[in-house]
């Protein structure tokens, strides 16, 4: 059911999604899987689940499936789920994964584009050999099936198939967000998505225990606004971040903004970056950013995340694309500190 106050152009679909307008009308026309409504003026709008369709479809393109079996699979989902609208309001762990929650990055594309997160050629770009070492669909099954050893060996196959770097961007992040689509097919309760999260948490801290400390470098404070849970995106980009030759000050989840305000004032980082998985974190989001420029007007503010557009009130969106948001940030800290 279409909601008329949640609708896009396909402009604003494009930009939320980071699928190009031009490959929207293509999959429309060939698959037909989204379906538009028109305005009066002729305008193409789409709804909340037009664009989950849409990011779910770059998720598995940019995963290595073709176009065609991608437009099959959704299809069977939503068969299999009804009108896939229903319980569209209820959000589940994995919901902020479709909007890519944690997926912080700085080019301006959703993890799941075709066009932006998969390497295209060089040193970046995961061997053929490495084979089922890049299945998105791998820590989902496991996650269904509630099975801890499935989940660890699909997180080990592709932490060994690749750099961190390489795993994050063209593994990790798609890989959640096809959990995303599970959760809300009904797929994955809360006993997988607590596997998938432990275990993962557990990988990425050992990654960042591992990276190499800077303590020369520029500082950064990363972490979530009050309220905000969904913390493997921002957890992936810190530890980016720091191998990236940045000194990161992780903060974690649920800090409430007289607490980000505390830690500014005693550790005076160079710039903060705050997560802002979902719409519901928008608020608290803007909360945080008021009271920081309050309290240091200078400090530069930067927000990733899927709903990192809708924050404005100074800040700077980092974009979709997590190696290319931290390398981005870490040059430009270092510029600004030889300027």
């Amino acid at each position: 059911m279409w909601d008329a106050a949640r609708v896009y152009t396909i402009g604003h679909a494009a930009r939320l999604t980071g699928v190009p307008s031009a490959t929207i009308r293509a999959w429309e026309r060939r698959y037909g899987l989204v379906k538009p409504v028109r305005s009066e003026g002729g305008y193409r709008l789409y709804d909340e689940q037009g664009l989950q369709l849409l990011r779910a479809m770059g998720t598995l393109v940019a995963g290595g499936w073709s176009a065609s079996q991608a437009a099959e699979h959704l299809r069977s989902d939503q068969s299999d789920n009804g009108d896939g609208g229903a319980g569209q309001d209820d959000q589940g762990p994995w919901d902020a994964y479709l909007t890519d929650e944690d997926a912080v990055g700085v080019d301006g594309a959703a993890p799941g584009d075709p066009t932006a997160t998969v390497p295209e050629s060089g040193e970046d770009t995961p061997s053929p050999e490495d084979g089922d070492a890049w299945d998105v669909t791998a820590l989902a099954r496991g996650a269904a099936e509630m099975d801890p050893t499935a989940v660890a060996e699909a997180i080990d196959r592709a932490f060994a198939a690749g750099t961190l770097e390489q795993v994050v961007d063209t593994w990790l992040m798609p890989a959640l967000q096809m959990l995303g689509t599970q959760w809300r097919a009904g797929r994955v309760d809360v006993a997988g998505e607590h596997v998938v999260s432990a275990t993962l948490h557990r990988r990425l801290g050992a990654a960042m225990d591992a990276a190499p400390q800077a303590p020369h470098g520029p500082r950064v404070a990363v972490g979530l606004a009050r309220g905000s849970h969904h913390e493997l995106g921002i957890l992936a980009f810190s530890v980016v971040l720091r191998r990236a030759g940045v000194d990161v000050l992780y903060l974690g989840a649920d800090l409430p903004a007289q607490h980000w305000v505390a830690m500014v004032q005693q550790h005076r980082p160079a710039a903060v970056v705050v997560g802002v998985p979902s719409a519901t974190d928008v608020l608290a989001v803007r909360e945080t950013v008021a009271a920081l420029h309050a309290a240091t007007p200078t400090l530069p503010v930067h927000v990733g995340g899927g709903a990192q557009f809708e924050v404005g009130q100074g800040t700077v969106p980092l974009g979709h694309t997590v190696t290319t948001a931290a390398h981005d940030l870490a040059d430009t800290l270092r510029k600004r500190a030889n300027a």
